[in-house]
């Protein structure tokens, strides 16, 4: 299988003194369905923003297809065949659509990457108009991608990568802010990528989605290190260690897949909060 990511001691610290990841060994390979989970701040979001090249570490090794990812590298004003390779193979879902979306219309957002790529103009609008079917977005194609919903606008923003057709996704906390309707509509797309054969690797903090789109996890623990690296289910079940690395709560348990709180007020009352 090929090795898409691999780091070896990798660290990162902003402004050389607020340390976001510590001493980090990953290797990740073609076809995986990853999550890296962890509490707000662990380092999930900079990892994949050192995955996608838009930072890169600061100490330590990071490679991407069997090539060294430097600023140097990918900075470069010539011979920069890899980034370009690179960027048709890699792909990234910001947490906020807003930092994503720019162009005046649907359509036009999602045809941008395709002719980033030099594309024929018939092969842009090919792309464009399937992706636009796949996704149902057909009624949002004339919209402003600022005048839509916030689950709209997410939508728009996983079109706008798919339509590169890439090899590997990236998504930063997908589900935030999404009501259950886009949540569920999201984790079957995923879920339809992955039998396609696309490796996706998703940061996240809600462990209801963790087992229905990945089956490897990666815990991040507060002190920006790796806790674990096992099969989703083996960590879902691991209480001691979500409790650790602060992903639950005492009084959180699971009922199937179902995560529950049970809150225990000074005067005895019992709540149950679902």
């Amino acid at each position: 299988m090929q090795t898409i990511f691999d780091l070896q001691n990798v660290s990162h610290s902003y402004l050389d003194k607020f340390e976001a990841l510590k001493n980090i060994n990953l290797t990740m390979t073609a076809g995986e369905q990853i999550t890296i989970i962890g509490a707000n701040g662990s380092g999930k979001s900079t990892l994949l923003l050192i995955l996608d090249a838009l930072i890169y570490a600061t100490s330590g090794e990071v490679y991407a297809f069997g090539n060294p990812v430097t600023e140097e590298r990918f900075n470069a004003l010539e011979d920069n065949e890899f980034a370009r390779y690179f960027r048709t193979k890699v792909g990234f879902v910001f947490q906020n659509p807003d930092v994503q979306l720019f162009s005046s219309t649907v359509f036009d957002e999602i045809a941008f990457g395709p002719l980033q790529l030099g594309l024929p103009r018939e092969e842009v609008i090919k792309r464009t108009e399937e992706v636009i079917t796949m996704l149902a977005l057909s009624n949002l194609r004339d919209r402003a991608p600022h005048t839509l919903s916030g689950g709209e606008r997410k939508k728009v923003c996983i079109a706008s990568i798919l339509s590169i057709n890439p090899d590997v996704l990236l998504l930063d906390e997908p589900t935030g802010g999404l009501d259950p309707r886009t949540q569920l509509w999201l984790t079957e797309l995923l879920q339809d990528l992955a039998k396609a054969g696309k490796t996706i690797i998703t940061a996240t903090h809600d462990m209801n989605i963790v087992e229905q789109i990945s089956t490897r996890s990666i815990v991040f623990g507060e002190d920006h290190t790796i806790r674990a690296d096992s099969s989703s289910t083996e960590v879902m079940n691991d209480h001691e260690l979500l409790l650790s690395a602060n992903l639950i709560h005492e009084h959180m348990h699971w009922h199937g897949e179902l995560l529950h709180e049970h809150l225990h007020p000074s005067e005895g009352e019992h709540h149950h909060e679902q």
